[in-house]
């Protein structure tokens, strides 16, 4: 059959591509990974597929990516493209979007409703934990940008699940770059169950018509001498760090070789070390942070320039002035040779080096050869982008910046809505110059963008070949690269071209090596002709028997979710306010890895957390996740234990340990089944009895969700009585300091709701 004249597809704008032809007819005999060249049709080979497969086996498509750009883009293709076939029901009513500003309450009648979904793949994990659906009647699965899927990413949860439970399931995976190491490769196929790699390179003969031409260029940029004096006084204050560990018995490399990868050995080597309780670890520690911060400031001054650096070496004085900060950062700033630096950094009036002068003048002669060109420039750090953005338009160049959604220090981040809006206005050609930083690497088509500028050079293939793809998409384009001689952005620029060649030959040997992946035994993917097992009951009547747990939604990127949903937990995900899981009515669950306790004794309020814990439940739980929690953050040991008997004794906290995720949600099992068996309720009063009335008063108020003692006497005081306090509105309660509009609220609500067992 001509997929292009297939009754479910409109044939007008699609080029007929026998590559894309063939890859789909693979891809509908079994789950398939695709890899193919950006700006090559993927999204096409996943619209024949899902033509087919709808016409065949009916049920629903769920097509996902990790970001809603990019969601909204293949939303947007497949509706105009693919049609809807033939329904017997007027319930069923096409197409519909899902990302994380879909109401949750609409979300589960969206889904009956509708053939084809595209979703952010968080928001579809969340509900499916949930409850709220499943994927029993999903026939395709399309995950684009599938390198994703390792680690405790989204796709792999539902990959899995999706196997699991589908009546009909079949995998359609998709990206320009899995990555060079085979290791990483097998595992994102044996996650997402893939069975065979189709690949395609700009080389093979069916795809060499439809590739457009793309230049390449490197640039070559001389380092300032201002900035190689910075760069010589950093490398050597590193030298004598490292020289320091290395006096300390710690394998370390030079200052030169001193790689991500290197950091993570020496780490592994104190972390060895720290659980020994070597003191000579926790030194190490500290002084491997000193060597990461000069690391980064190397960076600054090779690759991204003076005003960049001089930005970084200000925030690092102001940290060591401060009277909390770390031993580390006090170090690094009383050093001579950093206070010489920084000293000398502020009389650099303008910017020393001269890329940023070279992205403006690429990007003035483009627009002045071709007026209604589009440009994007890379680059890594999102205050290089705002640099960048600021000195462009100052030149008179329409530009606009493209950056993640986090806000950082005083950077605003963009939103989901306008990161969309800037996109759309890009492509509509209200602006010429997109300056974005990683976020806009993935997927995003956009018509005739002629020139890429990467400010510089990146180490992963993946990014490499994400950012080159934003051109030669529809027409000619030209890719410049801007490297710093004798810098690390030589070094990235050969790291990148060798790993690119690697990928390419592991993705080929694959290729011809169909069904080598095995499945996980713990895990077997179901067989289109198996019958549906005890999975696909329904939901309303499972949920009857299970235990019950409500989880913070931002818990479900963690394990644990994961094993409570495989475990048969009835899990309700929602924002709570206190806590990270709640169970029954009187229970509330704080989970804290041994890391995270630490970070939050040192900088953040992890008392004050657990005193609202307690003050708003019966029994409030802590579980304390990991390993080593007297060796975090080089605490003393009798520092932890005191704060660990507070917690116990003065609030009346329940202490928990756990060595993983795992074990968590195994602890977590049972305290919900035992709960709901219906033993013996604990007792609401279990402390010793008050003995004077003004304790009793203070007592029975500060139970109150919300009112601790403090609280209570500022009550008491107020109104004079408990029983004025209790028949008191919201509005007069609000009166009281420390009361704000929900705790009224709540105290209001308590005392007319109606008693119920």
């Amino acid at each position: 059959m001509n997929y292009l004249t297939h009754p479910l597809i409109l044939p007008e704008h699609i080029e007929e591509r026998e590559y894309q032809l063939s890859i789909a007819a693979t891809a509908l005999l079994g789950n398939t990974m695709v890899v193919l060249p950006t700006g090559l049709g993927k999204t096409a080979i996943g619209l024949i597929v899902a033509a087919s497969r709808m016409k065949n086996f009916g049920g629903k498509l769920l097509m996902m990516a990790p970001t809603k750009p990019l969601v909204e883009q293949h939303f947007r293709f497949f509706s105009q493209y693919l049609l809807e076939p033939p329904s017997p029901s007027d319930d069923v009513v096409g197409s519909a979007m899902f990302t994380g500003e879909t109401p949750t309450a609409k979300r589960t009648e969206i889904w009956k409703k509708s053939r084809y979904i595209f979703a952010t793949p968080q928001v579809i994990k969340n509900d499916i934990l949930a409850g709220r659906y499943d994927f029993s009647d999903v026939s395709l699965l399309i995950i684009d940008e599938c390198h994703r899927a390792v680690g405790n990413y989204s796709y792999v949860f539902i990959a899995g699940e999706y196997h699991r439970t589908a009546t009909h399931p079949l995998v359609l995976a998709m990206t320009a770059s899995p990555g060079s190491n085979e290791e990483k490769i097998h595992d994102i196929c044996i996650n997402m169950g893939i069975d065979s790699v189709e690949s395609r390179t700009e080389t093979d003969p069916d795809v060499k018509p439809y590739i457009h031409e793309r230049e390449l260029t490197y640039i070559s940029v001389d380092l300032p001498p201002e900035l190689a004096f910075a760069v010589r006084s950093l490398e050597s204050m590193l030298a004598s760090r490292l020289q320091t560990l290395s006096g300390l018995g710690f394998r370390v490399p030079s200052p030169d070789k001193l790689t991500m990868k290197g950091i993570q050995a020496i780490q592994a080597q104190i972390q060895s070390r720290i659980k020994k309780k070597d003191t000579s670890g926790f030194i190490a520690a500290s002084i491997l942070a000193e060597c990461m911060k000069l690391r980064h400031a190397t960076a600054l001054a090779e690759g991204q320039g003076s005003e960049a650096l001089k930005g970084y070496l200000q925030k690092l004085t102001r940290e060591g002035d401060d009277p909390t900060a770390s031993k580390a950062s006090k170090r690094l700033a009383g050093d001579s040779i950093f206070c010489e630096l920084h000293a000398m950094a502020q009389t650099w009036e303008t910017e020393l080096h001269p890329k940023r002068e070279m992205v403006l003048e690429l990007v003035q002669r483009q627009l002045e050869l071709y007026p209604k060109s589009r440009v994007i420039v890379f680059a890594t750090f999102r205050d290089t982008v705002q640099i960048l953005v600021d000195y462009l338009k100052a030149h008179g160049v329409d530009c606009e910046r493209f950056v993640g959604q986090a806000s950082k220090d005083t950077e605003r981040g963009l939103s989901q809505k306008e990161q969309l809006r800037t996109m759309e206005r890009f492509r509509n050609g209200e602006f010429r110059v997109l300056v974005a930083t990683s976020v806009g690497e993935e997927g995003l088509d956009v018509p005739s963008t002629d020139l890429v500028i990467f400010y510089e050079a990146v180490p992963s293939e993946i990014r490499s070949i994400q950012r080159k793809g934003r051109t030669g998409r529809h027409g000619a384009g030209t890719i410049i690269i801007l490297v710093t001689k004798g810098t690390s952005d030589e070094a990235y620029r050969w790291v990148s071209q060798s790993k690119e060649k690697s990928m390419h030959k592991e993705i080929s040997s694959l290729r011809r090596s169909p069904g080598i992946f095995s499945k996980k035994e713990d895990e077997p993917h179901r067989n289109q002709d198996h019958e549906p097992d005890h999975t696909q009951t329904s939901i309303d009547a499972f949920l009857s028997d299970r235990p019950s747990v409500i989880a913070d939604d931002r818990e479900t990127s963690s394990r644990v979710v994961e094993c409570l949903h495989t475990k048969g937990v009835a899990i309700a995900v929602q924002r709570l306010e206190d806590g990270d899981y709640a169970i029954g009515d009187q229970i509330l669950v704080e989970r804290k890895t041994t890391k995270d306790f630490a970070d939050s004794l040192v900088d953040r309020d992890l008392l004050g957390q657990l005193r609202r814990l307690s003050a708003r439940v019966s029994r409030p739980i802590l579980i304390i996740e990991g390993e080593n929690l007297f060796s975090q953050r080089n605490i003393a040991p009798n520092a932890i234990r005191g704060v660990l008997a507070s917690i116990g004794i003065d609030m009346g906290v329940t202490i928990l340990y756990t060595s993983s995720p795992e074990e968590t949600a195994e602890m977590l099992y049972i305290i919900a089944r035992r709960l709901e068996t219906g033993s013996t309720p604990p007792s609401l009063h279990s402390r010793k009895p008050y003995h004077s009335d003004t304790e009793q008063q203070e007592y029975i108020l500060s139970s109150f969700p919300g009112i601790g003692v403090h609280h209570a006497r500022l009550l008491l005081r107020h109104f004079g009585t408990l029983r004025d306090v209790l028949c008191a509105d919201a509005e007069h309660l609000m009166q009281v300091e420390g009361i704000g509009k929900k705790t009224a609220e709540t105290i209001v609500a308590l005392m007319q709701r109606p008693y119920k067992k």
